[in-house]
């Protein structure tokens, strides 16, 4: 069972613990999420959009759906679901994200359930979700399937997944190791583990493997000349998220 199954990678934790109280610094060490947030919000709220109907153009269109946002950090992802009408639980491991989060949406006048638990610790609840959201998060965990696994026991029959992370290859090297943690330093070296990174087809299978079938798939590529990212829908080179849906 998924529940019994732990996950989480303790030095991974300690990574973005230590730089918990950045997390709503755009110039700090969540710089490059900053500049990715607004595309791997349209990509979200698309997705959300299509498999349950809701007009984006709408008050508050995610009004009705229970939403997890897990491994939420600061809430970067969380405040935008909840202010478009979800009920938002956001989870994370690190102990010091949970408290920068809870001030952060207090000051936003937003009420988020922030829990400093894993993923696992949800699933052997009876709690489920409408959406489950598991962004740049899954090349840091110490058991791939095994969290796949968690986040589809977490949806209900016909419930979204959507899940980011980075393919493995040489070009994924050059970008998210050399480039952002050696070149840029937008994060410390040692962030990214280029061996944990996860090709498409790896993903496929794991989200076949957990009962999900995948329904859509798009990169999230940067343009260093104009400092800003698009979704694309053939360039999964680097950066790239899938929505699944639990059959």
């Amino acid at each position: 069972m998924a529940q019994a199954t732990n996950t989480i990678d303790p030095a991974e934790v300690a990574k973005f613990e230590a730089m918990a109280a950045e997390w709503w610094d755009p110039t700090g060490k969540f710089k490059p999420l900053h500049l990715m947030n607004p595309v791997r919000l349209d990509y979200i709220t698309q997705q959300i959009a299509a498999q349950f109907g809701r007009d984006l153009k709408a008050p508050q269109p995610f009004k009705g759906l229970r939403l997890l946002d897990i491994g939420c950090g600061g809430g970067l992802l969380s405040e935008p679901m909840a202010r478009l009408g979800a009920e938002v639980v956001g989870a994370d491991a690190a102990p010091r994200n949970i408290p920068v989060a809870q001030l952060h949406a207090e000051q936003s006048g937003l009420e988020i359930d922030y829990r400093n638990c894993a993923a696992e610790d949800i699933a052997a609840t009876d709690e489920r979700f409408d959406v489950v959201l598991a962004m740049e998060i899954i090349e840091h965990v110490a058991d791939t399937q095994g969290f796949t696994d968690t986040c589809a026991e977490l949806l209900k029959p016909g419930g979204l997944m959507v899940m980011s992370t980075l393919n493995r290859n040489p070009k994924s090297f050059m970008a998210a190791i050399v480039g952002a943690e050696w070149v840029m330093r937008w994060l410390p070296k040692g962030t990214h583990e280029w061996s944990k990174f996860i090709t498409p087809d790896e993903l496929y299978a794991l989200i076949r493997n957990a009962g999900l079938d995948a329904v859509d798939r798009k990169g999230m590529v940067f343009n260093p000349l104009t400092f800003g990212w698009k979704l694309c829908e053939r360039d999964l080179s680097v950066n790239y998220a899938v929505a699944a849906v639990k059959r």
